[in-house]
């Protein structure tokens, strides 16, 4: 008889582990917190679409394994937050018009 194991919706994780470790990889490789233009050359130079990363990067946000600021300081984002640039279906680079600041991993 074998064992089988069950993952819990808690340890699955809400975003593309992936490209989390791309974000991390960059942000080692760069030495300091990465913004929009560094997600847009990962995206072009990995070929993988622009959205896909800012939505992972939304996540991590989210479930505090990184942190995004923006001249005022750090923002909380949130579901809604993610929610509300979901409007068409797809981010789009213009959405991303409000996030131009800094994005970094939590320690």
């Amino acid at each position: 008889m074998t064992k089988s194991t069950t993952l819990v919706d808690d340890e699955v994780p809400k975003w593309d582990i992936a490209l989390e470790g791309l974000a991390n990889d960059t942000y080692r490789m760069k030495g300091a917190a990465l913004n929009i233009d560094d997600f847009q050359k990962l995206a072009v130079d990995n070929r993988i679409r622009f959205d896909d990363i800012m939505v992972t990067m939304f996540e991590l946000c989210i479930y505090s394994k990184w942190q995004y600021k923006n001249d005022q300081g750090e923002v909380t984002i949130t579901r809604q937050t993610l929610d509300q640039l979901f409007v068409n279906g797809r981010l789009q680079e213009k959405d991303m018009r409000d996030f131009s600041g800094d994005w970094m991993p939590l320690a």
